[in-house]
């Protein structure tokens, strides 16, 4: 592990303290300025299940900075299967099933030690199994993010299977920054797109993936350089996969971002997560916000025998 790594830590883990007892102010003024644009008109509707893979908890005081209530949470380690009438694609697909031997030894230890599943993980061929799908069925992939936990499936889908990302999502993650390991994406296809579309809710820039208002990525830049939300129009009103903008809805809810330590450790630039908070936060109600790692969320939308 490098001095500079080991220095991050010992300062994230100081500043902790401070901040479970008086944790970051939410900013007034940037929420009264919050615009909101509004959802695109949907011409269809698109179906979303949630692949359960692997469990975590965590203490809520770190994950939802300074919340004591409940004292830990259940976290969730999903892949999200979207099937749309003209493709069927994956967000973030997680965890292939041997991930503790094959990718978390790029994450250094004292990291490893907070973002480590739990043992029994689901590859990505049986967590489709159980819906009756196949790797051979999905035709791409589209991660909100491409740090480990959400591309680690990447190493059981076939290599014609191309990734969906901003440029400078992609350009991050392959110089291996902190967070981010090159295992899962080395040979893989890359299709980049633009967030080149007007704002939608209060988002400031959109990319409709099939132009038709079913599925819409949004700017959440913060977690990581290229951090999108997955905007879904379902038949039961809009989801949000928000990806790691927050890891639970009770950060949304209370608007509050991660501890310091791992926050400063795994967010790109705290100031830009913490107002993509501030986003999610602002949302009207008819929105259901899916954090990646929140159990609960991922559950709605898990098969009955996975829940």
């Amino acid at each position: 592990m490098s001095d500079n790594i080991l220095l991050a830590c010992c300062g994230a883990l100081v500043s902790t303290a401070g901040r479970l007892v008086a944790p970051r102010r939410p900013d007034q003024r940037f929420l009264a300025n919050l615009t909101n644009a509004g959802l695109p008109r949907a011409r269809t509707t698109v179906r979303l299940t949630a692949l359960h893979q692997a469990d975590q908890s965590a203490p809520t005081a770190i994950v939802a900075e300074g919340l004591r209530k409940p004292r830990r949470v259940a976290m969730t380690m999903a892949t999200y299967v979207i099937e749309h009438p003209q493709a069927r694609f994956l967000v973030d697909p997680a965890m292939c099933a041997d991930i503790h031997e094959r990718v978390l030894p790029e994450i250094p230890q004292p990291l490893r030690r907070v973002v480590t599943p739990d043992k029994n993980v689901v590859g990505l061929p049986d967590a489709l199994g159980t819906v009756g799908l196949d790797v051979t069925d999905i035709d791409f992939v589209t991660p909100t993010h491409l740090h480990w936990d959400h591309v680690g499936g990447l190493l059981e889908l076939p290599a014609k299977v191309p990734v969906r990302t901003l440029p400078v999502e992609r350009d991050t993650a392959l110089r291996s920054a902190l967070g981010f390991v090159t295992g899962p994406l080395a040979g893989r296809d890359f299709d980049t797109y633009e967030l080149d579309g007007p704002p939608v809710l209060t988002f400031a820039r959109s990319h409709d993936v099939f132009g038709d208002g079913s599925v819409v990525l949004v700017d959440l830049a913060g977690h990581t350089p290229g951090s999108v939300g997955v905007l879904l129009a379902l038949d039961g009103g809009p989801v949000l996969l928000a990806g790691d903008a927050v890891w639970h809805g009770l950060q949304a809810r209370h608007l509050r971002e991660k501890a310091p330590f791992p926050g400063n450790l795994v967010d790109y630039d705290r100031d830009l997560a913490f107002a993509a908070i501030h986003r999610l936060h602002a949302l009207a109600p008819e929105v259901t916000i899916v954090a990646s790692h929140d159990r609960d969320a991922a559950a709605a939308f898990m098969p009955a025998l996975a829940r």
